[in-house]
């Protein structure tokens, strides 16, 4: 899933809760500087929700995922000269459902994630360029969207069913 534009919002329609923030049990947001640093941030940030919202038993996938996706936006997303100052220009999000787990990460490009690493799955043996691979191997589904108005850039999302969830129907 989440492999072009045509097909991003595909997994939105099939399954992913609606994005009002009254339909999500809980939700949580950090701000990440543009530094390869933050990467860990953003997995400490992720085991500190998870032990609060008591799913500390998906964090292994959760954290995986959250990597990639971090270390995607901070590696492709911003322009060079923005990497290590102390601007926060990626910003993380989880968002619970009661079936569902949503990890989103918002960079400043309008660039499709997909586009710079579509020939890396080829060569598994590559050393970088396998993160979205790694997304789509550990998630339930994944996509992005660029965002309108003043925020500008995109989000990447990747859900996770949490026990007892129902299989969206083919």
């Amino acid at each position: 899933m989440g492999t072009n534009g045509s097909t991003m919002l595909e997994p939105l329609r099939q399954g992913l809760p609606p994005i009002d923030p009254s339909a999500v049990s809980s939700a949580a947001s950090v701000a990440l500087p543009a530094r390869y640093e933050a990467v860990r941030g953003a997995r400490q940030f992720t085991r500190r929700t998870l032990d609060e919202w008591q799913l500390d038993e998906r964090f292994d996938d959760v954290a995986l995922v959250v990597s990639e996706l971090v270390t995607n936006a901070l590696r492709h997303a911003l322009p060079a000269d923005t990497v290590r100052e102390d601007t926060a220009p990626v910003r993380l999000h989880l968002m619970r459902w009661s079936s569902r787990l949503v990890c989103a990460v918002r960079d400043p490009s309008q660039e499709s994630p997909v586009s710079r690493e579509a020939e890396a799955y080829e060569d598994f043996s590559a050393e970088c360029g396998r993160g979205l691979f790694l997304v789509d191997s550990f998630a339930d589904s994944w996509g992005w969207h660029p965002l309108a108005g003043t925020l500008g850039g995109k989000v990447v999302w990747a859900l996770f069913r949490l026990d007892g969830a129902e299989q969206p129907s083919a």
